[in-house]
């Protein structure tokens, strides 16, 4: 992972170094779709989770999006990360609970769900509960094969997926968040209301502007995860490793 980080260009220099297994989740694919197989509980880093330094303050500040997860565990510098930081993103992934969203929700501007099966009224009711805890702009609520939900200070927004034949599903969320918060992001601060002597032809608010640019973010979102499903592994650099006695014996009893 670090050389080919460092091979796309990215900056490692705030990026810490301890001695253990590096996280790693065990995946099968039926037909294209992931299937989790029992990991390793995210490995060193939950033993030793990064603590932030005043250095890494200054750094994060530099940065128009702050994103985190529930499998960071980095619960205990949401507070550095809110002080720091412009926009502040947290995946809660499906594993998260009430009193958990009511600690890390006050100190973010996006949360993000995978909601699966849901129905949709339940989607709605925890989206709606994550603001009420605190959450200050936004919540993203992925649902695979069919589509996503976004509440955006107060109103909810649908997408529909872009349906391809996937090679591979893992990181289809991931990549749809990413792409919806990099175009809003990047839209919103453009976003001013016309004075009266300019008319009332096209678009002239900033609140039909900003209701265009969520819309589309999220067309855009869907093409890009959908791009993602024809992608092994989602990422696109992908090694051979020896599978060890413990993934076979999961393997086989999968």
């Amino acid at each position: 992972m670090y050389s080919v980080a460092k091979q796309l260009g990215m900056d490692l220099s705030h990026c810490r170094m301890e001695k253990g297994p590096n996280g790693c989740a065990r995946v099968q694919l039926v037909d294209g779709d992931r299937v989790f197989l029992p990991g390793n509980q995210g490995g060193i880093s939950r033993e030793k989770p990064p603590v932030l330094t005043e250095l890494d303050e200054v750094y994060i500040g530099e940065y128009d999006l702050v994103h985190t997860s529930i499998h960071s565990f980095m619960e205990s510098q949401l507070p550095v990360m809110d002080r720091a930081g412009k926009f502040i993103s947290m995946d809660f992934s499906d594993r998260y609970n009430e009193e958990y969203l009511k600690h890390c929700c006050p100190y973010i501007d996006c949360g993000e769900i995978s909601c699966g099966n849901m129905e949709e009224s339940e989607i709605r009711r925890v989206m709606e509960q994550i603001i009420r805890f605190g959450c200050r702009h936004m919540v993203i609520a992925t649902r695979g094969s069919k589509g996503a939900l976004v509440l955006v200070d107060g109103r909810f927004y649908e997408q529909s997926p872009c349906l391809v034949k996937a090679k591979d599903t893992m990181g289809a969320g991931d990549s749809f968040i990413a792409c919806f918060l990099v175009n809003y992001l990047d839209g919103i601060g453009k976003a001013v209301d016309f004075s009266e002597k300019s008319g009332t032809r096209g678009t002239v608010k900033a609140e039909d502007y900003k209701d265009m640019l969520i819309r589309t973010s999220l067309y855009r979102a869907a093409v890009f995860s959908a791009g993602q499903c024809q992608r092994d592994g989602s990422f696109g650099f992908g090694k051979t490793v020896e599978l060890t006695p413990e993934d076979l014996k999961i393997m086989k009893g999968a």
